[in-house]
């Protein structure tokens, strides 16, 4: 067990330190939200409320599944207690 967290944090360190430098968006995209709000437009408001949109959907599936997954199992682990009572 101690191998497999150990091999898990070594990928996860050796991807991080190898990944190179993104940028979200390109310049032009950038230039145009940052030029767009100086000037009172909301471009770059719904262009930022639409990118957190995107990054809110993952996280409230995996909870989601992971919430399911934790009643399920302590069903099962609850459910034998009951049947050796009798």
């Amino acid at each position: 067990m101690f191998k497999k967290i150990l091999f898990i944090l070594f990928i996860l360190v050796a991807t991080t330190a190898v990944a190179p430098e993104v940028k979200a968006q390109c310049s032009m995209c950038t230039i145009s939200a940052e030029q767009g709000t100086k000037n009172g437009n909301t471009q770059g408001k719904g262009l930022n409320s639409g990118i957190l949109y995107l990054l809110a959907i993952p996280y409230l599936l995996i909870t989601g599944i992971g919430i399911l997954w934790y009643r399920n199992y302590r069903k099962k682990i609850s459910s034998p207690a009951l049947t050796t009572n009798n």
